[in-house]
């Protein structure tokens, strides 16, 4: 894999799945935008993997979840009936906010790497809150470290 310090060693789930054609470009690779929602399909089974569906399963701690800020790095384009690897992982949890890094992999090759902030807020009012102490306690169960 390129970069040195590149490793999945930190990585306690994954999930996988394959490009579809509607996701290709005229360039015959998998367009731009759509490596957020290959994201965002990775870590709402992350997410499933807890224990905790969306929407309901978020609304059920009397909380809600919000992007703040998605990243995408690209290293080599995705083309039509890949296999993809999307690996997912909490880097840091704030007092409001949850750190989501993420790598895509092809056959061994590093694809994409990202990053996805979200920010917890009340449900009705869309404004910042704590993350409740629950679901940070099922995070940090799951990957086995304090935040």
């Amino acid at each position: 894999m390129p970069n040195s310090d590149f490793s999945l060693t930190d990585f306690r789930f994954c999930h996988e799945l394959r490009v579809r054609w509607a996701e290709v470009d005229a360039q015959a690779i998998v367009f731009n935008g759509h490596y957020l929602m290959y994201f965002d399909v990775a870590i709402t089974e992350y997410f499933r993997q807890l224990g905790i569906t969306f929407p309901d399963g978020i609304l059920a701690y009397g909380t809600d979840m919000f992007v703040k800020k998605a990243s995408v790095e690209y290293h080599a384009p995705a083309r039509f009936d890949n296999w993809l690897k999307i690996y997912v992982r909490v880097a840091k949890i704030g007092t409001s906010s949850v750190q989501f890094l993420l790598e895509i992999i092809h056959e061994n090759h590093r694809l994409i790497s990202g990053e996805v902030i979200y920010v917890n807020a009340n449900p009705q009012t869309h404004q910042s809150v704590p993350l409740p102490q629950p679901l940070r306690e099922k995070v940090e169960a799951f990957e086995e470290r304090k935040f």
